[in-house]
């Protein structure tokens, strides 16, 4: 499995060295940035919005096991009832209802490690959409959100 940097790497376009910067700024300098601001505005809310069903069904069938696999292998204690929890989260984000804020607020719980650890294998739960253009621009959409996260982890681990 690929590394967290490298996931970065292959779906936002960034150096493992640009991914190191980001994840060492403070979350309100990384909030202000051009790079975020470059990677959410480079995704294609219209694809999106327009293909949500898509990443409903995605989401339904591999969240279930993406769970377990944070329980039991990643011995996370506070995991989502349902894969509802997280679909309507994104499509909530990408439908500008939720904040990036908010975003962190909810996963403030999760150490560093373990949110490393399940960035590639969240974002590989797309791996097998059919239409390349969908898949790379939910993956894509995936990745900026866990670069959220893991900035906010990283700094909550430094204090």
């Amino acid at each position: 499995m690929q590394s967290t940097l490298e996931t970065f790497t292959q779906y936002l376009d960034l150096s493992q060295s640009q991914s190191q910067v980001l994840l060492s700024q403070p979350v309100t300098e990384f909030l202000k940035s051009v790079e975020l601001k470059q990677q959410l505005d480079s995704l294609d809310i219209n694809l999106l919005k327009k293909t949500s069903p898509t990443a409903t069904a995605v989401l339904t069938k591999e969240l279930p096991a993406f769970y377990n696999w944070l329980k039991n292998d990643l011995d996370l204690k506070r995991i989502p009832d349902s894969p509802e929890h997280t679909t309507k989260w994104v499509i909530g984000f990408l439908n500008q209802q939720e904040s990036l804020t908010r975003l962190m607020e909810l996963h403030s719980p999760i150490p560093r490690l373990p949110l490393e650890k399940a960035i590639p294998r969240l974002v590989a739960l797309f791996d097998d959409v059919e239409d390349e253009q969908v898949r790379k621009e939910w993956q894509k959409a995936v990745a900026a959100l866990c670069l959220v996260l893991l900035v906010a982890a990283c700094e909550e681990e430094r204090e």
